[in-house]
C-alpha cells in the first residue's frame, strides 16, 4: 500500500489531538487509509512534531504511530513527508507555514491563519504562487446540522432566504472555584486571544458558503469578565474580548446576526444554533440536529400579554431525519484534502479562504473600535 507522509505540528493541544489526530488521521488509518477514485487506498503516515518529547512519545505509543520528533526543521527537510499540518498557536502559524512552503510542502492548517490581515494575505499569495496544494480547516460546514441546512437550501425549502440568526457560546468558568474549559491565553490580547478573531473566521466561511458572500459588517465586542484565574491558579487580567455581537449584510439582501459569547448560559438546543427564515419555510439547526417549519405548518399566534401563551412553539417544528450516516466533520475534510493532494480532487478551501476569515475578524475589531458599519471588499490574492 502506498503512503502519504504528514508532518503534524500542534497535536498535543485539545483540538489538534482530539479532532485532527484521533478522530481524523488515526480513524483513517484504522479504516485502511484514504480511498481514491481509482479504488486504490493510501495510508496516512504521520510524524508528530512539537516541543514536549515525553508527551509526543506517549501519544505515538498510545495511537500506534511510528514516528515523532522535536526537530521541526529536520522533519521539514525529509522529502518523504509531503504535507505540513499545523494546529498550534495562531501567533506562530504564518511563520511556520511560510517555512513549510519554502521546504516544498503542501499545507493544511487550522484557523485563523494569522492574527494580522496583511500577513494572512501575504501568506495566501505565497501559497498560490508556489503551486503547492494548500487548505484551511472549515469544519463547521461539515457538521450534520449545517449539512441539513444546505440540503434544505438546495431543495428550495426556504423560498427566498430573508435572515439568519446565530447563537454561539456557553459559560466558561472563571477558573477560581471551577476549572475553566478553555485555556487562559484565549483571554489575553498579547497571546492572540479574543472571541472576535476566533469566531468571525468561522462565521465568514459559514455565511459565504451557505447563505451568500458577506458584504458588510457591524460588530460590538465586550470583555464581560475582566479577571480570570489561569491553569496554575494565578489571577490574571482578561483584556481580550469574550463576547461579540455582529450583524452582517450578505449578497442578495440576506441579513445575518450572530452572537458569540463565552459569558452566556445555554438555554437552547445546542452550544451553537442557526435559525434560517425564508418566505416558504424556516429551520433551526444545532451541531447535529435540525428542525423545520413550513409556511403551511406555521401557527398563528396573537399577541396578548394578559394571559399565558397557549401555543407550545417547540412542538410546532418537525425534525429533519438522519437519512444518512454523518461522519466526523474534521475527518471528512481531511479526506477531501488528502484526495486533493493525491489525485487533484476538487478543493476550494484554500489559504485564500483563510485570509477572508482574518479579513472579517479584522473588520469586526475595527467596527467595534470605530462604532460603525464597514464594507467587506474583495481580497486581491
Amino acid at each position: 500500500m502506498k503512503r502519504v507522509g504528514i508532518i503534524m505540528h500542534g497535536v498535543t493541544g485539545r483540538m489538534g489531538l482530539n479532532q485532527h489526530l484521533i478522530r481524523s488521521i488515526v480513524a483513517l488509518r484504522a479504516e485502511g487509509g484514504v480511498l481514491l477514485s481509482n479504488g486504490e487506498r493510501v495510508m496516512p503516515d504521520p510524524v508528530l512534531v512539537g516541543r514536549n518529547a515525553a508527551r509526543l512519545e506517549e501519544l505515538a505509543r498510545k495511537y500506534r504511530i511510528e514516528r515523532w520528533t522535536t526537530d521541526l526543521d529536520g522533519a521539514l527537510a525529509d522529502p518523504n513527508d509531503t504535507i505540513f499540518f499545523d494546529a498550534a498557536t495562531t501567533q506562530m502559524r504564518a511563520e511556520l507555514i511560510s517555512k513549510a512552503l519554502d521546504a516544498g510542502k503542501h499545507i493544511y492548517c487550522e484557523k485563523p491563519i494569522s492574527d494580522d490581515l496583511d500577513t494572512a494575505i501575504a501568506l495566501a499569495r505565497k501559497a498560490k504562487a508556489s503551486g503547492l496544494k494548500n487548505g484551511v480547516v472549515q469544519d463547521k460546514l461539515f457538521l450534520p446540522g449545517l449539512r441539513k441546512i444546505a440540503m434544505l437550501r438546495d431543495s428550495g425549502f426556504f423560498g427566498k432566504i430573508l435572515s439568519v440568526r446565530g447563537e454561539f457560546g456557553y459559560w466558561v468558568f472563571e477558573g477560581d472555584w471551577q476549572t475553566a474549559q478553555r485555556p487562559s491565553w484565549n483571554y489575553r490580547k498579547k497571546d492572540g486571544g479574543g472571541i472576535i478573531l476566533d469566531m468571525l473566521c468561522h462565521w465568514r466561511y459559514v455565511l459565504d458558503n451557505l447563505f451568500g458572500p458577506v458584504k458588510a459588517i457591524s460588530c460590538l465586542g465586550a470583555t464581560h469578565i475582566p479577571e480570570r484565574v489561569d491553569e496554575a491558579g494565578r489571577p490574571y487580567i482578561a483584556d481580550a474580548d469574550d463576547a461579540a455581537y455582529a450583524t452582517f449584510e450578505l449578497e442578495g439582501g440576506v441579513i445575518a446576526h450572530i452572537n458569540s459569547s463565552w459569558a452566556v448560559r445555554v438555554r437552547r438546543d445546542d452550544l451553537v444554533t442557526f435559525q434560517v427564515d425564508g418566505t416558504h419555510g424556516s429551520a433551526v439547526a444545532g451541531l447535529t440536529r435540525c428542525w423545520t417549519q413550513h409556511r403551511v405548518n406555521t401557527p398563528k399566534p396573537v399577541w396578548n400579554p394578559d394571559q399565558p401563551q397557549t401555543i407550545n412553539f417547540f412542538n410546532t417544528w418537525d425534525e429533519v431525519p438522519d437519512n444518512q450516516v454523518y461522519d466526523n466533520g474534521f475527518k471528512i475534510q481531511w479526506e477531501m484534502f488528502l484526495r486533493h493532494v493525491l489525485e487533484d480532487a476538487p478543493w476550494r478551501y484554500t489559504l485564500t479562504e483563510g485570509a477572508k476569515g482574518v479579513q472579517l475578524a479584522s473588520l469586526g475589531l475595527k467596527s467595534w473600535a470605530e462604532r460603525r458599519w464597514l464594507d467587506v471588499e474583495p481580497l486581491e490574492i
